[in-house]
Parts: structure tokens; sequence; C-alpha cells
């Protein structure tokens, strides 16, 4: 009997669960919500378990507090007569409307609240059910608060052009006060731009956040244009600090300002509340407008120039000074900067009539560290450094005839960087006008006479004796710098005769045309020693009279020798430096002949060899001969 009745029970309450799955739910957030007056409210309202068609119709109801619990009818999907005497006007000009999501799920939509709008919000679904089941309506409390949301800067812009580079600093305070627990974020963006979809002409104000911070104090960047790489690098920053007032004061700083930065900057602030659902809703929005922002692009204001202008012409030995001056970098000193002067051509370069070619004398680094190009030896005769802001200056101590050329000073803007990495590329990069310098040298004529002394042939293994007689007419002191280079003989040329036939061409190991240097002596008296193979020494024999010996000569030591000198004039300081005056003597051909002992050998040698082969000749005939006789010997016994 027990067993009966729960199996009754149990069927009773599955039939129960089955028809409460079948009625008909009307549902609405939780409440009580809390919207701020002048801002939006939006009721999502969702309808389940229902018959009929897919698309039901909704209607809306406000019961105010001060109404004694009095209905009005506030809007209706399916009566546009449906709205009361308070809501008819805002429903006609759309203030306040319905708008669907899907056919079961339509929302209120108060665009502007009122003070008067607070009270309790009634979604009712109209039965298109065959019999009356489930609810039918749902309702929620709106609280309609006071709007205290205040936003103000301190200092807008003015709308002057900024260099680019230049660090921007934008501030914002936002306060809001309210008896519920709201909070704040804040956003600076900017707009301005033209669409590439746009037509010809035609402006396309775009909105841009760049940086913000949210409800959470969580910092977030923009997601368009290069904000979020830039807020990475810590180019953008934003800051939050304690302002007067009870105010929060927001810091948004940009270490270096970009042409894509141009525009109208606002500071934005929302204040946003947690609802009973756990869902965060922003109640209140105020934007404010901080100025417009124009770039002014590097390469419109900087400029570089150098000093003294036009033509500078020097003793050998003065000193040379010259400046470099920038102009128009962003203020602050926020950008680094690479300072090098260059100099294209020389008296002692043979390219100077047609240029030459550019190379560094000296740079600073935008550390500020000096450093020398390719001529190392300036490093301890002449100084760089930084003499002002934008100021530079290059001197040499002693200026010497390879100094010559056209100068000029090239500046790398790094904007915004101070310390740039080594594979950061330059923002920018200006040259000044030339600056010629010449320094006038004294007149210098120098002849340079080859030999090879009077003696016997020579032959391998022989010491090779050159003379090289250098001649210098001049005023002051001189050295000469002697350098002896050799080259293979040529081969001689060989003509046909005509009607002749064509011989095919003997493979010849390729013979290296290109001068190789022997040895050189220095106008300080080192001796340098390129050769290889060969035991090779030079010396100076007199004032003008150097001497080339090469010890126990092999055949790879023959061919045209030839002697350099190179003249070197000595300044008032007593530094040297090279006069730019060469000479050059005639090829002097060495060539080596064979030893006795070497012609000897030959003879010998086909001798030795001839008699060899025919011995071996006639030992083989006596004893073929004999075998074959002792084989008949042998037959007759």
């Amino acid at each position: 009997m027990m067993m009966m009745m729960a199996s009754l029970k149990t069927a009773v309450f599955l039939q129960w669960m089955l028809q409460c799955a079948l009625c008909r739910d009307v549902t609405l957030p939780p409440g009580p919500i809390y919207r701020v007056a002048g801002f939006p409210l939006s009721l999502p309202c969702v309808v389940s378990g229902f018959e009929g068609p897919r698309t039901q119709d909704f209607e809306w109801f406000l019961y105010r507090e001060d109404a004694g619990g009095r209905q009005i009818g506030v809007v209706s999907t399916r009566d546009q007569g449906f709205p009361y005497a308070p809501f008819q006007a805002r429903v006609r000009t759309g203030e306040v409307r319905v708008e669907r999501d899907a056919g079961d799920k339509a929302r209120l939509v108060v665009q502007r609240l009122r003070p008067e709008d607070q009270g309790k919000y009634e979604c009712y679904t109209p039965s298109t059910d065959s019999t009356f089941r489930g609810n039918y309506s749902a309702s929620v409390a709106v609280k309609v608060i006071p709007d205290t949301l205040q936003i103000s800067y301190s200092r807008s812009l003015t709308g002057q052009p900024v260099p680019e580079g230049s660090e921007l600093t934008l501030s914002c305070s936002a306060a809001v006060q309210s008896r519920q627990h709201t909070h704040l974020s804040v956003t600076f963006g900017k707009r301005g731009g033209q669409s590439s979809g746009s037509p010809a002409g035609g402006e396309v104000s775009t909105i841009r956040e760049i940086i913000s911070i949210d409800r959470v104090l969580t910092v977030t960047p923009g997601r368009s244009g290069s904000y979020k790489k830039r807020y990475d690098d810590g180019e953008i920053t934003l800051e939050k600090r304690n302002g007067e007032g009870g105010r929060d004061l927001y810091l948004m700083k940009m270490k270096a300002v970009q042409p894509e930065d141009t525009g109208s900057y606002f500071c934005e602030a929302s204040q946003w509340i947690l609802d009973p659902d756990g869902s965060w809703q922003k109640i209140a929005q105020r934007t404010l407008d901080i100025g417009n922002l124009t770039v002014q692009q590097l390469a419109e204001s900087l400029s570089v120039s150098s000093s003294p202008r036009g033509v500078v012409t020097l003793q050998v030995g003065s000193p040379l000074s010259l400046t470099c001056e920038v102009a128009g970098l962003p203020a602050g000193g926020t950008s680094g900067l690479l300072v090098q002067w260059m100099k294209r051509g020389s008296v002692s370069s043979d390219l100077f009539a047609s240029g030459g070619v550019e190379v560094e004398v000296a740079r600073i680094s935008p550390d500020g560290v000096v450093s020398w190009g390719d001529d190392l030896s300036r490093a301890s005769g002449g100084s760089m450094e930084k003499v002002a802001d934008g100021k530079y200056s290059l001197k040499l101590f002693s200026a010497r005839p390879s100094d010559s050329g056209v100068y000029r000073c090239a500046v790398s803007v790094y904007a915004g960087r101070r310390n740039p990495g080594p594979s950061t590329a330059a923002t920018l990069t200006q040259r000044s006008e030339g600056v010629t310098v010449n320094l006038k040298t004294k007149d210098v004529v120098v002849s340079a006479v080859a030999e090879l002394p009077r003696g016997p042939l020579l032959k391998r293994g022989s010491t090779i004796t050159l003379i090289c007689n250098v001649t210098v007419t001049t005023t002051g002191p001189t050295e000469v710098q002697v350098q002896w280079v050799r080259q293979p003989i040529p081969e001689p040329v060989i003509t046909k005769r005509e009607n002749a036939p064509a011989e095919p061409p003997s493979p010849r190991p390729p013979v290296e045309d290109k001068p190789r240097l022997v040895a050189a002596l220095t106008y300080e008296g080192v001796a340098q020693i390129y050769a290889n193979g060969s035991e090779v020494s030079i010396d100076r024999l007199s004032a003008s009279s150097y001497r080339l010996r090469v010890h126990s000569a092999a055949t790879d030591d023959q061919g045209l020798y030839v002697c350099q000198a190179e003249v070197w004039g000595q300044d008032p300081h007593g530094g040297w430096y090279n006069t730019g005056a060469k000479a050059e003597s005639s090829a002097v051909t060495v060539y080596l002949y064979a030893r006795v002992a070497d012609l000897l050998l030959i003879p010998l040698v086909i001798g030795v060899s001839s008699s060899l082969f025919v011995g071996i000749v006639i030992i083989a005939t006596v004893t073929c001969c004999f075998m074959k006789r002792l084989a008949k010997q042998r037959a007759r016994k």
C-alpha cells in the first residue's frame, strides 16, 4: 500500500514539473537598478515557454512612487496609442521606444532619463497560449540618481605648431559624488584624419582612443594606429594622481609626438556601477575637448649650418676650427643627436678633382661619446666637443695637406629617444652646406731614377742590388718615403706569317700582371718588407740614395722593378705631413741567367741516360742469342 502511494506522489510531481516546464515565463534583470538622470536606460525583457507565434508582443508600464501605485502605460509593440499622456510626446520623438533583439526578446530604451522616470517598471506579454499558465509579466525597480559627474582640464592646447619629437602632456580631472558605490574610467582620444575610402577632398572625422584607465585602474592603449606599440615601448603613459578638491588627476604623456598625432584631443570620463546581476554598466559619460594639436615635421623646422662659410685657406700646420649649429629641435632635450663631420676629397687624393669619396672625420654619439673615422691619428691631434645646446665644434690642432677638402656637418635626430639603440633608425638626417678647406703647401719638385749597378751576370742564387736616386727641390726640411714594386716581364709578341697554318695555342699557366710591393722605407726610417720566400733588405746609402737587395734570388724575383718616392714635409710645430709630391722611376729589368753547373747537368743527364739504354739493349741481345745457342746444343745431344 505504501509503495502505491509513493508511486502516485512521484507521478503527480512529474506531471507538475512538465506543466511548469511548458509555462510562460517573463524575466527582467534583478533590481534595484540605478541610473543617472540625463543618460540612457535600457531594460531587456525575455519571454519563454509560450505557445503561438515566435514573435511576441511586449507592453511596458510604470508605477511611480508618488502615484500611489497607479499604472502608467509607457510603450507597446502592438498599439501605437498605448502610451499615456506623460510619455506620448517622448514616444513620438523616439526618446522612449522599444528595440526588438529577437522575437522573444525586446528592450525598453529611454534615451534621456528624467527624475520622474523613477519607479517600478513592468514588462507584460499578451497571451498567445491556449490556456493561462505561468507568469505573463515581470517588474524591476529603477532608481534615478542625480548627475554628479564632473570633468575639467588645467591647460588646453593652443593650436600652435609643435615640433616633431616634442613631449606632450595632457591633464584631465574627474570626480563624482554619489551615495551609491560607483567607479570612474578615463579615456584620452583624438579626432581627426581622413579616411582612405572617402571621396577626394572629403574630410572624414575619425575618433581614435589613445590610452585609457578603466574602472578597475587597468591602463589600456588604443587599438588603432601605433598607440599599442608606443605604449609597449614606454613612449605613451597614463598616470592617476590625487588632485585638488577631491578630484582625481589623470596625466597622459607622449614622450615624442609624431606627425600622425595631429588632430583634436579630448578627455572622456565615464561612471560605472555594478548591477545586481553582477555586470558592470556605464551609467554616465562626459567628454571634454582639450584643443587642437598640429605637429610640425622635423623636415620643416630642423636646420643645420656650419661656420665659417665658403672657402677657408690655411698654411700647413695652422689650426683648423669648424662649428656646426643645429636649430629647430624639439624643446626639452628629449631627442638624441648623432653629429658627424664628413669630408670629401683631399689634395693628396687623385679623386679630389672629381669630388672624391666622402669619409667620416669624427662623430659625437647621442650618449656623448666621441669617435674618429679611419684616420685614428687625428684622435691625438684634434678634438670634437659640444660647446652649447645645438652647437658642436671640430678642431684640428695642426692641419695637414690631407685635411683639405669639403667639410659638411651631418646631424641625425632620434625624435623622443635620448639614447637610441644601435638598430634604431633616425627620424631625420640633415646636412649643412659644404665648407671648402684649402691648405697652402710649399712647392715641391721630386724625381726618381732607378738603376742596376754594373757587375757580373745575375744568376739564380745571386744577390740583386738596385739603387734609387731621389732628387727633391723645395725649401725647408723634408724626408722621402721610398718603396719598390715588381711586376712580371712581359712576353714577346710573335708575329705570324701570312697564309701560315694555324697552330693550336699551348696551355700556359696564368701570369700575375698586377705590380707587387716588395719593400718600403718610411720617412721615419722604418723598413717594411712585403716579399715572401726571398730574403730582402732595404736601406739608405746617402741623403738621396736608397738601396734594395734581394739575397739568394730565385726565378720568381726576376721582373720589372720600379722605385716610387713620396715627399714628406715638416710643419712649424714639428709634425710631419705628406706634401702630395710623388715621383716614379722608369722600370729596371732584372733577368736571372742559369748557372754553369745547371748547364753541365743537362748533357750529363742525357749521356748517362743514353749509356744506360745502350747497355741494356746489348745485354738483352747477348742474353737472347746465348739462350738460343744453348737450346740447340741440348737438342743435338
